[in-house]
């Protein structure tokens, strides 16, 4: 599903060339549980915001489901990313000023999906979260684990079929964390195909593969 082939990434500095990524080559199966692992400043954030085409500034060949995202113009790349991709954040990254539901209704606004589709596909998104009670709610009157359990909700109401997930547990305590993940592995088992990125072992766990990356290498497999 996914095949990245030596894509680096760099910057100009008054030294020279600084370099965040370094001849990255990897491919992700449909289906699998990636784990991106690797000290501060490695590059794994920098390599997620690749694969979900939030960064167009790097070089390499990256293949999605066959599709050569390194020769798309921005905005094929970014229906592709509307197509496929779901993206969970570790600060939530929700909209402040609207409710739980209509937080979960903008992927769908965006996919042009019918208002009364909108309507249905909310409503079981809500019911399948467990969140039904939390509808009319802002994101600042939820706990850290509610608003990341509505942020994962929201990535996955369009079905996409991959998820990217930056350190989502980053920001909870160890029972949410768990619950999060629980999750994830859920959507996996499902067929989703997620890749994360964290810096916890135990959640590392729950995938079927680890990618170590140091330096803007990939040092281990």
């Amino acid at each position: 599903m996914i095949e990245l082939r030596n894509i680096e990434k760099s910057f100009r500095t008054g030294a020279g060339e600084t370099f965040v990524l370094r001849r990255v080559s990897a491919v992700i199966e449909t289906g699998e549980f990636v784990t991106i692992m690797g000290p501060s400043g490695a590059g794994k954030s920098t390599l997620l915001s690749i694969l979900g085409m939030l960064d167009a500034d790097w070089r390499g060949e990256y293949y999605l489901d066959g599709h050569a995202v390194h020769v798309m113009r921005p905005k094929a790349r970014i229906e592709l990313n509307k197509a496929y991709v779901g993206f969970v954040f570790q600060q939530y990254h929700l909209l402040d000023d609207l409710t739980v539901y209509e937080n979960l209704e903008i992927p769908l606004s965006y996919r042009n999906v019918k208002r009364k589709d909108r309507q249905a596909i909310v409503a079981d998104t809500l019911d399948r979260f467990n969140i039904v009670g939390k509808k009319d709610l802002y994101p600042n009157q939820l706990s850290g684990g509610q608003q990341q359990l509505v942020a994962v909700a929201r990535a996955v109401i369009a079905e996409p079929r991959v998820i990217l997930a930056d350190e989502p547990t980053g920001s909870l305590h160890s029972s949410q964390g768990e619950m999060i993940m629980d999750l994830l592995k859920k959507l996996n088992e499902e067929g989703t195909t997620i890749v994360q990125v964290t810096h916890n072992e135990k959640f590392a766990g729950y995938g079927n593969r680890i990618i170590h990356l140091q330096d803007g290498w990939v040092v281990d497999e």
